[in-house]
């Protein structure tokens, strides 16, 4: 009998926490809770009654108790770095959230600390491992596209939409030559983290765009505030190749230098019209072929808590000798090229990025 991973959290009050509470109750043969460090005594008894789960009120009292495989940092930006460092100092190996450090000083630190000294670390980017991205960047490595040149990710903010920009046009720790300028504009208020807006409400939107500029290769971050969650903003995602290109749900490629071959990525859900089978995405096609399987059907979770839960279970297999999923060193690459989009935001100069410490291992 295969046991299930056992992993801790550390802090109850964020609503990213509530994704792995949601992951493991659905899939409880694959992973389990051993236990949470909530500080606040009255918040943790409501989880352990809503959530079936043990809470505790500090880092020391959960590890007296409770031996899981690996623990999640699950906690605002200013002290993550904190229980990253502690914990990588029990040797216990991390999943930390994003970013891993607030500041470049808090990912130097990490570095030295960590990453020098071979601790198990690794971060919980996920949105790369989206069904439909995780099928964008399989289309990309199959060589249908030729060499990639060009992406335009308006996705999701900052280190989320850098992460995307390196993914599609297969950058690692090159330098980067920035633009970047900043728009805003009237819109009405859409859903937040606590759901439907409440009343009419017009809220100011900040667009920020950027090109990012790796030798050859172009990136081109856009993003509006709170796009990801508007009703009446979409998310937009395009690769630019030699042979080809996407553009959102739309393939265009040859199958010679005279014929085109019009493609779309199609998901395929069990449990439309008359299919019985239960409701959950089976797979993404294009064309006849398959370029995404649903690791964790017929479990009904949706997008992003499938691309959580590929997070935990690549952190399983990492620790059991497995190869690095998304190290700190990535990371960190991806928050410090955030931090210069926002100096070239800020200053209206073009910036040169350059090499960090990170990026020389």
């Amino acid at each position: 009998m295969v046991h299930p991973i056992r992993f801790s959290i550390i802090g109850g009050g964020s609503f990213r926490a509530l994704y792995y509470l949601r992951i493991a109750r659905m899939l409880p043969q694959k992973f389990h809770i051993a236990g949470m460090v909530v500080r606040d005594e009255t918040k943790g008894r409501e989880l352990e009654e809503r959530w079936n789960v043990r809470t505790y009120r500090n880092l020391e009292q959960l590890l007296q108790s409770e031996h899981p495989d690996f623990v999640v940092t699950s906690v605002t930006g200013s002290v993550n770095a904190r229980y990253v460092l502690e914990l990588g100092d029990m040797d216990i190996p991390v999943l930390t959230e994003t970013p891993p450090g607030s500041t470049l000083q808090e990912l130097y630190t990490l570095h030295d600390e960590l990453t020098l000294k071979k601790k198990k670390i690794q971060v919980a980017e996920q949105y790369h491992l989206h069904p439909l991205h995780a099928a964008r960047l399989s289309l990309i490595q199959s060589g249908m596209l030729g060499k990639v040149t060009e992406t335009t990710v308006s996705i999701s903010h900052f280190y989320h939409g850098v992460s995307l920009i390196r993914k599609m046009l297969g950058i690692t720790f090159e330098d980067a030559e920035i633009t970047a300028k900043r728009f805003t504009t009237s819109i009405l208020a859409g859903p937040g983290r606590e759901g439907p807006p409440k009343e009419e409400k017009l809220i100011t939107a900040e667009r920020d765009l950027a090109w990012l500029q790796f030798g050859e290769k172009l990136g081109i971050y856009d993003f509006t505030k709170d796009q990801h969650r508007s009703w009446i903003r979409s998310n937009h995602l395009s690769v630019r190749g030699t042979k080809g290109e996407l553009f959102d749900e739309r393939i265009s490629v040859l199958t010679d230098y005279q014929t085109p071959l019009p493609l779309t990525f199609q998901r395929v859900n069990k449990g439309e019209q008359e299919n019985q089978e239960g409701y959950y995405l089976d797979g993404i096609l294009a064309g006849e072929r398959w370029v995404y399987k649903n690791p964790f059907s017929p479990a009904r979770l949706y997008d992003d808590e499938i691309a959580i839960a590929t997070c935990l279970q690549k952190m399983a297999d990492y620790v059991t000798g497995g190869p690095n999923f998304y190290s700190l060193q990535e990371a960190s690459q991806d928050h410090y090229l955030g931090l210069m989009i926002q100096e070239a935001i800020e200053t209206g100069q073009t910036v040169m990025t350059s090499k960090q410490p990170w990026s020389e291992e």
